[in-house]
């Protein structure tokens, strides 16, 4: 099952195989443990949830108390859902970057750096105003559509809170993993910063490795 949650280490190069020196991102992924599989008969779908990080059980609600009691399982910090369909695994079973190996292509899902309130230039690579002396509106946002609207349309590029969002990047290359420390590593960056939560799952669109005639 080539599915795991883990938390982003930093980045850092390294030499592969070939020699290539190559700039990674370095994820503490699992172990993570089968929590709970959901079927179509019994939920409507197929999905596997897993836990990440022991919870203690203090910090728990009642309900997830007795979610992880009626499972079976030891209490989690991080729970996830992926979909599909993993009948080669069942409720207990952990999983390791052993299911990994270089040379697979992954997706990596997580939450953007927050960045504050911004405005459109460095929210949304707007122009701004004439430079010249005097302008007045170097930085400023031009004009908001119709003025009689009484509302900002939505969709408008306007100044906002810029960062925190859910963001996922698809087609990384996996260079290696280390199952003593449970890293795996990544070609290029993923989103979030240091320490934060990140999901990966296998490439819904890999690309083909070019054919050398």
């Amino acid at each position: 099952m080539k599915h795991i949650i883990g938390r982003k280490l930093g980045m850092t190069s390294i030499f592969a195989e070939n020699g290539e020196f190559v700039p990674v991102t370095v994820i503490a992924a699992g172990p993570c443990q089968v929590v709970e599989r959901k079927t179509k008969d019994a939920h409507g779908y197929d999905a596997v949830v897993l836990g990440f990080e022991d919870a203690k059980l203090k910090g728990l609600t009642k309900s997830l108390r007795g979610r992880f009691e009626k499972l079976s399982v030891a209490p989690k910090t991080v729970l996830h859902e992926f979909r599909g369909d993993h009948a080669d695994v069942k409720g207990g079973d952990l999983v390791t970057v052993s299911s990994f190996a270089a040379g697979d292509r992954v997706d990596v899902t997580g939450t953007s750096k927050g960045k504050g309130f911004a405005g459109i230039i460095k929210r949304w690579n707007g122009s701004g105003g004439g430079a010249s002396h005097g302008s007045m509106i170097h930085r400023q946002p031009a004009s908001n559509g119709d003025t009689n609207a009484a509302k900002t349309v939505k969709g408008s590029r306007r100044p906002g809170h810029l960062g925190v969002e859910r963001v996922t990047t698809l087609n990384l290359e996996v260079i290696s993993t280390d199952e003593e420390r449970n890293l795996l590593m990544l070609r290029g960056t993923i989103p979030g910063g240091k320490r934060s939560i990140v999901f990966v799952r296998p490439a819904v669109r890999a690309k083909r490795k070019a054919q050398v005639s």
